[in-house]
């Protein structure tokens, strides 16, 4: 393969940034750069230096041999300032090398999948990892990265390799007198990998959910407050709020984090009979949206319904708690009169739902 390098940290200033080599040439490129390369699995502090002599930075340089870094190749991670003008400098004297070029994305992850550094499930975690926002993203990508996915595979594998094994067994040597009949053993193996199949199965949707967000529709009439209560619960003025019926025409959306959680909340537009054809088809988003959420949040005026059918799980609130004497079961925005409840009571399903996922996570697992 080609010797490959590439800037491992963000774009930009900051007090460090990593630059990485790797390939059958990286520990050469190495060498040009910082004049001698400490023993592998170590680091020094070496002074790096253009083809010139010139000096570009002072940086700490770590070496890993083959089959003991990342890609499963030999590897040279150099830590600079992180300048932008030191960084730029390095990167261009590396491009010099015979041999070395800039890698494409992804092309360090590449190489560690074709190495067997990682199987294809620790790939998508660590994809995973990268891109989560919330503790349960963290954790969740992090069960897949450290290869329990693939360890979970591996015993279904084991599992029907002996339940194979003794029927073959059997018929091998049905002529002789087998002692044992090995029905039991293998009804038992066969149970105990469908039982753990079905139960990764069934986790996969909210296993995606915890990974892509889920979402809570704030479903309602006009002017019942939803606008106001979706501001209140993002901390800002995320909604256009007015004493006028029919101000939110599109479903408004605010991602926020509750309970370590992805969660998007979605402001709608009031159901009503209108003959405003704009607000009319922001009636329709609302509905579709709320229909297909994972949770709908109703505010209803005293004595009034919701204004469709709520499913299992759903959470119906009276609206302005602030104009009530019993606030019990009501919410408000503009007062924040049972924001928190509310806030606990959307983390406290959606925990729920979560707690039984299993490793798998992708429709790809499924």
């Amino acid at each position: 393969m080609d010797t490959i390098f590439a800037l491992a940290t963000a774009q930009g200033k900051a007090g460090v940034a990593v630059i990485r080599i790797s390939g059958p040439d990286a520990h050469v490129a190495g060498t040009k750069l910082a004049g001698s390369l400490p023993v592998a699995r170590s680091s020094a502090l070496r002074v790096l230096r253009n083809s010139d002599g010139v000096r570009l930075d002072e940086a700490l340089v770590l070496v890993f041999e083959n089959k003991a870094s990342f890609t499963g190749e030999p590897v040279v991670e150099l830590q600079l300032h992180g300048s932008v003008a030191v960084v730029a400098a390095v990167l261009r004297e590396l491009g010099q090398h015979d041999g070395l070029r800039q890698a494409e994305p992804g092309e360090f992850t590449r190489r560690a999948l074709e190495n067997g550094r990682l199987d294809l499930a620790q790939v998508e975690g660590l994809a995973d990892l990268i891109e989560s926002e919330t503790e349960a993203q963290r954790r969740q990508a992090l069960r897949v990265l450290s290869g329990d996915l693939g360890d979970k595979a591996e015993s279904w594998r084991r599992d029907l390799i002996r339940a194979a094994s003794l029927i073959e067994a059997t018929i091998d040597f049905a002529d002789e007198d087998i002692p044992v009949d090995v029905s039991p053993e293998v009804n038992a193996l066969l149970d105990r990998v469908t039982a753990s199949l079905e139960t990764e199965v069934a986790g996969v949707d909210m296993a995606e959910r915890v990974r892509s967000g889920f979402e809570v529709a704030i479903v309602g009439a006009p002017n019942v407050g939803k606008s106001t209560l979706l501001n209140a619960l993002a901390g800002r003025d995320a909604a256009i709020t007015s004493e006028f019926a029919g101000t939110t025409r599109d479903v408004i959306e605010v991602r926020m984090n509750l309970a370590g959680l992805p969660v998007t909340m979605l402001d709608t537009a009031g159901l009503r009979e209108t003959e405003d054809k704009i607000e009319e088809i922001g009636i329709a988003r609302a509905k579709e949206r709320a229909t297909s959420a994972d949770l709908r949040v109703f505010l209803v005026e005293q004595g009034q319904a919701p204004d469709f059918e709520p499913i299992e799980g759903d959470i119906v609130l009276r609206a302005k708690a602030d104009l009530l004497d019993d606030t019990t079961g009501a919410v408000s925005g503009l007062s924040g009169a049972g924001v928190t409840e509310l806030v606990t009571q959307i983390s406290d399903i959606l925990s729920e739902r979560t707690a039984n996922i299993g490793l798998a996570t992708r429709e790809r697992h499924r």
